[in-house]
C-alpha cells in the first residue's frame, strides 16, 4: 500500500521526487515503529493512541517539533489516501493536533557579508569554483536546493538571462538572472565533465554526477563561515538572503512572490519584517512628524 500512495503522490498529484522521498522516508519510520511496538505493520488497525505513542517516541529522541509535524503532515495525506480507496473508515489522524512551537528567527546575510564573500575571484581551474558558483546561483536567484540540484542544462536560456526552475509540486517558473551570473555560467559549462548519464543536469561534482544534497549544504555552510558569525549557514538563508535584498530594493511583493514560487502571498509577505531596524531608518528619515528616539 505504501508503495501505491507513493505512485499516486508523484503520478496524480505530481509531486517532486524529493517530497516523494521526504514522504518515504516518514512512512517508513512509521511502519518501524509499529513493527517495534505492536508487532505488525496493518496501517488499518491503527488508532489514535498509537499515533500519540509515535509522537512520544520521537520526543524522546529529540526529534524536533516541526520534523514530528512533518512527520504527522505525511501521515495524514497517507491515511486520506486510504479513506479515498475504503480501505478504513477513519483517520486515526483526526483531531491529532501538530506541535506547536515558535519557530527560529531566520536572519538574513546582510549585504556586506555577501561582499566579503565575493572577494574571491571566480577562476575555472580553482579547486572551489563550482562551490562559489553555487552560492551565488542561490544569492541571485533565490532558489530552493533542490531546485538548483536538478537544473536542466536545457532549462538556461543565455539569450534571455533567464532560467526555468522546477519548483514544488512540479510547478515551472522563470527566474532571470544577471549578465554577471549568466558569464559564470557559461564559464563552468565549458569545464565540467559529465558522466553521460548525468549530463543533463547543470551542476555536476567533480566525479562528473548529479549532485547532491550533502554536498550543497557543506559547500554554503564552509564558506559562509568565513564571512560571517551567524549560526544559520544553509542554502535555505541565502534564499531567504535574496528575498530580503530584492524587497528592500523596492521589487513589487507579487513578482518576488512569483520568482520564489511561493504558493500564497502570505509566504512572501514574511520576507518584509525581516530587517525591521531598515523600516525605523526609512520612517526617522522621511516622516515629517518623526523624531529619532521613534519606536514602531
Amino acid at each position: 500500500m505504501l508503495e501505491r500512495f507513493l505512485e499516486y503522490i508523484t503520478v496524480e498529484k505530481r509531486y517532486s521526487p524529493h517530497t516523494r522521498t521526504s514522504y518515504r522516508r516518514d512512512l517508513e519510520d512509521f511502519s518501524l515503529f509499529l513493527l517495534k511496538t505492536e508487532g505488525h505493520q496493518n496501517y488499518g488497525t491503527v488508532d489514535k493512541k498509537v499515533i500519540r505513542n509515535f509522537m512520544v517516541d520521537l520526543s524522546e529522541k529529540k526529534i524536533s517539533k516541526r520534523s514530528i509535524n512533518r512527520k504527522l503532515s505525511s501521515l495524514r495525506s497517507f491515511y486520506l489516501f486510504l479513506l479515498k480507496l475504503d480501505h478504513i473508515k477513519s483517520s486515526p489522524l483526526e483531531n491529532i493536533q501538530s506541535l506547536k512551537f515558535y519557530a527560529e528567527k531566520q536572519i538574513p546575510f546582510s549585504e556586506e557579508e555577501m561582499n566579503n564573500h565575493q572577494l574571491a575571484e571566480f577562476q575555472p581551474e580553482k579547486k572551489n569554483f563550482l562551490k562559489e558558483l553555487i552560492i551565488e546561483t542561490l544569492y541571485q536567484t533565490g532558489m530552493r536546493k533542490a531546485e538548483l540540484i536538478n537544473l536542466l542544462v536545457d532549462h538556461v536560456d543565455f539569450g534571455k538571462l533567464e532560467i526555468k526552475v522546477i519548483g514544488k509540486g512540479n510547478k515551472a517558473r522563470i527566474i532571470p538572472i544577471s549578465p554577471e551570473l549568466s558569464l559564470k555560467f557559461e564559464e563552468y559549462l565549458k569545464e565540467r565533465k559529465p558522466l553521460k548519464e548525468h549530463g543533463i543536469y547543470f551542476f555536476i561534482n567533480a566525479k562528473g554526477k548529479k549532485l547532491n544534497e550533502k554536498f550543497v549544504y557543506s559547500a554554503v555552510n564552509s564558506y559562509l563561515s568565513l564571512v560571517t558569525s551567524k549560526k544559520k549557514k544553509s542554502p535555505h538563508i541565502l534564499r531567504h538572503s535574496f528575498a530580503t535584498r530584492v524587497l528592500e530594493h523596492g521589487a513589487e511583493i507579487s513578482k518576488v512572490k512569483m520568482i520564489m514560487g511561493h504558493s500564497s502571498l502570505a509566504s512572501t509577505q514574511v520576507y518584509t519584517s525581516a530587517n525591521i531596524e531598515q523600516l525605523k531608518k526609512v520612517f526617522n528619515n522621511a516622516h515629517p512628524r518623526a523624531k529619532k528616539n521613534v519606536e514602531l
